[in-house]
Order: C-alpha cells, then structure tokens, then sequence
C-alpha cells in the first residue's frame, strides 16, 4: 500500500494504517498536533484506516478544515460541561461554524455568568485531557441508547436517517456520549484546546422552525494560539460597538416597542431623514436617467391576484391574510379567469366582495401588470420600465426577527420591466450596472458577491414550468452574466419559482448573509396575467419581464450603512450635516445668519444655543458623529467666517462662509465619500 503525502513524497505499509499512525511514522510533534485528515481530497477522522493507495494530507490548526475539526470538538466540549452542570439540559446539535461553532439546548436561557461558569468547567474537562473514543451503533440500538440517556433530539435526528445509515458515536471523559459523524481530534488536551471562549447566547428554534421549540444557543470559538484568540476577541468587540441593532437605537436612528409587535420597527426622525434621501435619490435615479415610470399601487389585494401567478400557493404562509378563507377553489379559479380576461359586469363582482379573502401584498408584481395592461401596448412601447417605492408585508417567523434586517414590513426600491424578447439581454445588463451604480455611490460596491440562483430539479414541484424551461432560462441568464464578466457562485435550490435570478450577497458585522439587491428573469407569469404586446408583424406576442430592485430594501440598506460606516455615514446622507456652535449668546443672531445662509442651500443644519462651554459642545457634536462643525464667535462675525470643525481632519480653519457652502454643497451634490484622517484630527 503507498501513501502519496503532500509534499510528493511516499510512505509504503503492508498491513492497514490509520491515519495517525502515519503521523506518528512521520514525526511525534506533527501527530500531537495533528487535528484531522485528507484523504484522497475528503476530510475524515485521525481514525480512519487506509486500506489501500491513497493521497493523504495531515491537518493541523493551520489548515481551516484543521481548525474546523477542533472547533467542531470544543463544541463537544461545551456540551459535555453543559450536562455537568445542568443534568437536565436536554442536547440538539452543535456544529463547527465559519467563526468558532454553537451547540443548541434545551435549557433555561443563559446569563454572561452564565457562559463563565461553564467555560471554567470546560476547562476543568481540558485539563482531565480525556481521549475521544468512535463506536458505531445499529439503527434500533442507537435509537435506545439515546432514549435511555434521555435525549429526544438525538432520538429525532436518528429516525430521520435511513434505515442503512451509519449511526455513529463519540464518548469522551466520564461517559459523556454524543451522536456525531466527526471528525474529531485524537485527545482533548491543553495543548489542543488552549486558546477558546463563549462569546454570547441566544433562542434558537430546534431546526429552524418556529413551530418547534425554543432551543438556547451558546456560541463559542477556538484558535491555534491565544494571539489569535485575542485578535478576534477585539474584532469581535468591534463589530458590537459597530452592530446597527445597537448603534441604529443609540443615535436614535430606530427602536421597537413590544406593544407594536417584533419585526415593526419605529423609524425615527433621524433614520426618516437617511431613508428619505436614499428614496429621493434612487426615484429621480431611475425616472429621469434609467428610464422608469413610477406607480403606486395597493398595500392589499383580493387571494385571487395572487393565486393567478401561484404566488399565493408558495407564499401563503408568509402572508397577513384579512377575511374568510373558506372561498371555494371554484369561486378562486371563476374569480381569476375573470380578473385575467376582463370583466364586463362589475356588479357580479361586488356580489363576491362578502366572499373574499384579502392578503397585505408580498411583493408588487401582479398589482404592476394590471398597471401594464391598463392599456394595449406595441413593440415601440417596450421596454416598459416600471418603477416602485413598495410596502410590502411578509409574515417572518419571531426567531428570524432582527433590528432592521428582518422585519414584518419593509420598503423596497422594486421594478419590473416588460421587454420583447430581442430586448431582454441589455435591459438584464442595464438592471445590474444599475445596481452596482447604486453600490458605488454607497461605497459598498467591495462588500458584496454575486450569485445565480437555480432551480432545484430534485423538487420540480417547487417551480412553475419543465426542466427544458429551466435550462433554456438559466442558459440565456448565464450568458448574460458571463458578458458582464461578474464574478458569481451558483446556488441550487435559490430560484424564485417562476424563474431564475441574481442575487447581490452582503454579510452583516457579524458574517451572517443576505439578500441585498435581486434581478430575476420571469419566464411564465406574463401568460398567467395574459400580458401581450403587437409585433412588429401586427401578431399578439406574449413579453419577458424582469423583476428588479435597483437598490433593495431600504430597512436593510439602512442597518447595512450602519454598520459599514460604524453610524459616520457620508455626508449627502445623514440627518445632520453641520452643527453651529456659538461661543456665546451674544453670538446666536450671527449662527442663525449663517443657518439660514445653508437652509437656503438645502443643508441639513442646527444650532446648538445651549450655555455649555465650546469645547463639551464640540465634543458632544464628534460623538454625535457630525460631519461638520461651525465654531462662531467676535471674529467671525466681523469677517463673515466660520471655524470649521470636522470628523474628517479634525480643526480645518477659518474660512469665509461661502467658500464653506460651496465646498459642501459640491460634496454633497457628488454624493462624495470623503475618508477620515486620524492623523489630523482634533488635538
């Protein structure tokens, strides 16, 4: 048997190896920090044995599926000083994750005295330095054995799995046992686990379905040293002080109110003003330089709408629904035709009002092809660009609730474009450099990443239309995205049901993905809504549609700013762009000079009139993360000046009140992205 090892050389055995003892053949030091292996290109377990030729790799920390293992065992670790210290905590899983990993319990939720107490008994089962031993079960034996240690999850997850399936175990320590397919390190030992820690708790609903129970989570991680540790711990702190769900409450930007319900976040004044010059901003965008026409449609509308397109059969459960729901099928389907096609007695129709089932609209579509179909349409009147500030309503289960990133009610820069088939290629294009402008202007266009998202042909019943259909469509968008030269992942199963699209990919501070900008192509609800167009042969032609947004959800895009800027949004953005500061009373009818000279310009601008000394102002106005700052006094008075402050490069000087409106007028018209220079800040 040879063993091909990474650096090309071979180790020849005539008996079975595993995996470790070829670490140990090798050198004592590599297989004490060996964490895992590979072989033949798959991450197994130290304790695999090699049974015939094969490529094999030994994994220490250094190697993310290395440390992807010891995470995985410390997690184990924290289960097993879990059960220690509360007996009747009952266990679900606990896997390794990009940042360190989790384990869900069904326990009491947990304090941060919490989690210390159960770190200092991981280290207790640290020092014990307990190896790791792998058993496998039959089905029916691993089934009893968890249900006589008392643990219903395992016993779930067991029974989900197939009746051939390998049922395999790992025990540690004083007969701690867990159900787990690996791999894991040999040992635990301070010389593995010797750099971790708890970093927070939370709910979590056992497989993320909110009809199940609420699990606690206990978050953790580990490095290879405790320099790493350390470094991530500060990033860690970072990215909480930089959290919007935090920061977004502390600048008054948001809050919530229990009274209103989770996911209905209160915009304040200060977020209704950034909110307002980004809908401001994308309207006149999309109108005046892309084309767009604008309409405003119903937040609610009759279930039959929504069942022409199927919406209403793969979204319902997200839906607020208002009325009877006992409406026939027949009465839905005789409704629909009739919607569709036209209605020439409208009375009939109000005899059914009694009859239906409203729903607050998901998504704008449907409401905007009746906006097409208003009127007959030619091919010299395609593209119909139609553009929406959308309300829309989706009913999130309480455990996705989050600040501003997932909410029950949001407001969306949607579009729907309606094009003959010649046009659908550069209105695609044009739909993404529109999306990436929008990027550029936030200076967010390096935080995101590009994906396809397909169709899953294991679960056609999932989609309308053949598999013929999917693979011409997601073909046709494939080249689209190649032409653009993007660079984009694939992703199964991501589709929306009626076609393929492209989703812009953005992680929030604490890595975790969302959708932030969507482009679809729509291949069957054209025919649903009879949508046509006259040819240029004076034939009835059905159109494509594209389903965009241009910028996504506001709510979203806030918290993403938020967070990207640590609250210092760039100037053309924020809510108050420059502060007066009088040195004294005596002062104030020259601040308010210089304030009506800037309302004149559109600036958004106070004075702050309050008997404080300059400098506790001046700081107040920096931790209010102020763009600009105005000191005004005698001598700027008598020479029509300002002190100008900023958060940028600290004391800028004197300068004549105009020179300052200009300058900030023009950052402000450029929607300039003016960087901070530490160096020349505030002394």
């Amino acid at each position: 048997m040879k063993i091909t090892l990474k650096d090309g050389s071979v180790k020849e055995y005539g008996e079975v190896k595993r995996a470790i003892d070829v670490a140990y053949d090798i050198s004592e030091g590599l297989a004490r920090n060996c964490c895992a292996a590979r072989v033949d290109g798959k991450v197994v377990d130290l304790r695999t044995e090699l049974t015939g030729d094969c490529t094999l790799e030994l994994l220490t920390v250094t190697d993310p599926d290395g440390l992807r293992t010891l995470r995985h065992t410390t997690s184990h670790v924290l289960a097993q000083a879990v059960k220690n210290l509360y007996p009747d905590a009952k266990l679900a899983i606990g896997p390794a994750i990009d940042e360190g990993y989790y384990y869900d319990f069904d326990m009491p939720s947990l304090s941060r005295e919490d989690l210390d107490k159960i770190e200092a008994e991981m280290k207790k089962i640290i020092k014990a330095g307990a190896e790791l031993k792998y058993f496998e079960l039959p089905r029916a034996e691993a089934i009893e054995l968890m249900k006589k240690r008392q643990e219903p999850y395992k016993v779930e997850l067991i029974e989900d799995l197939p009746e051939d399936a390998t049922i395999s175990f790992y025990e540690q320590g004083d007969g701690f046992v867990d159900l787990c397919a690996g791999p894991h390190i040999m040992k635990i030992s301070k010389s593995m686990i010797k750099a971790f820690k708890l970093t927070s708790s939370s709910g979590a609903y056992w497989r993320g379905d909110e009809h199940n129970p609420m699990l606690t989570r206990i978050y953790g991680t580990v490095f290879g040293t405790k320099e790493e540790l350390d470094v991530y711990l500060e990033e860690l702190a970072e990215r909480r002080n930089r959290d919007h769900n935090k920061l977004g409450r502390e600048m008054d930007i948001f809050t919530t109110v229990d009274v209103i319900g989770q996911g209905l976040p209160l915009i304040m004044p200060k977020g209704t003003k950034i909110i307002q010059k980004l809908q401001r901003w994308i309207e006149d965008l999309e109108d005046y330089e892309w084309g767009y026409v604008r309409t405003r449609t119903p937040y609610m509308a009759k279930s039959t709408l929504y069942k022409i397109s199927d919406h209403w059969y793969h979204y319902k459960d997200g839906m607020f629904l208002m009325g009877d729901e006992d409406i026939s099928e027949e009465d839905a389907r005789r409704q629909a035709q009739r919607t569709v096609h036209g209605i020439e007695d409208f009375s009939s129709l109000e005899q059914d009002e009694d009859k239906d089932l409203y729903a607050l609209r998901p998504m704008t579509c449907p409401f905007q092809y009746f906006v097409y179909k208003a009127r007959p349409k030619s091919y010299r009147d395609l593209p119909y660009r139609m553009g929406e500030t959308s309300t829309l309503f989706r009913n999130e289960s309480s455990g996705e609730m989050h600040g501003l990133t997932r909410v029950r009610q949001f407001t969306i820069s949607e579009g729907h474009l309606v094009c003959t088939p010649e046009q659908i290629d550069e209105e695609f294009k044009n739909c993404v450099n529109l999306a990436k402008h929008c990027l550029t202007t936030l200076g967010l266009e390096n935080d995101v990443t590009y994906r396809m998202s397909r169709w899953d042909p294991e679960n056609p019943d999932k989609y309308l239309g053949t598999a013929e259909d999917w693979d011409r469509v997601e073909g046709a968008m494939r080249e689209i995205l190649d032409e653009i030269g993007l660079d984009y992942t694939e992703e199964t199963g991501e589709a929306a049901f009626y076609g393929p699209k492209l989703d812009i990919q953005a992680k929030n501070v604490y890595g975790k993905e969302d959708t932030m900008i969507t482009v679809q192509l729509d291949m069957f609800l054209a025919e649903r809504y009879d949508m046509s167009y006259i040819d240029k042969d004076g034939q009835k032609k059905r159109p494509y549609i594209i389903h965009r947004t241009s910028m996504g959800c506001y709510e979203r895009t806030l918290a993403w700013l938020i967070e990207k800027y640590a609250g210092k949004l760039p100037t053309w953005l924020m809510p108050e762009q420059v502060r007066i500061l009088p040195i004294s009373e005596k002062y104030f009818d020259y601040a308010d000079k210089v304030f009506a000279e800037l309302r004149k310009n559109g600036v958004d601008v106070t004075v702050d009139r309050r008997s404080e000394k300059i400098g506790f102002k001046i700081r107040e106005a920096r931790m209010d993360k102020l763009p600009y700052m105005l000191v005004v006094g005698e001598k700027e008075e008598a020479d029509g000046t300002v002190s100008v402050r900023s958060r940028f490069a600290g004391d800028e000087g004197v300068k004549p009140l105009q020179e300052f409106i200009d300058s900030l007028c023009e950052e402000i018209r450029t929607k300039a992205i003016r960087q901070e220079e530490p160096d020349k800040d505030e002394k």
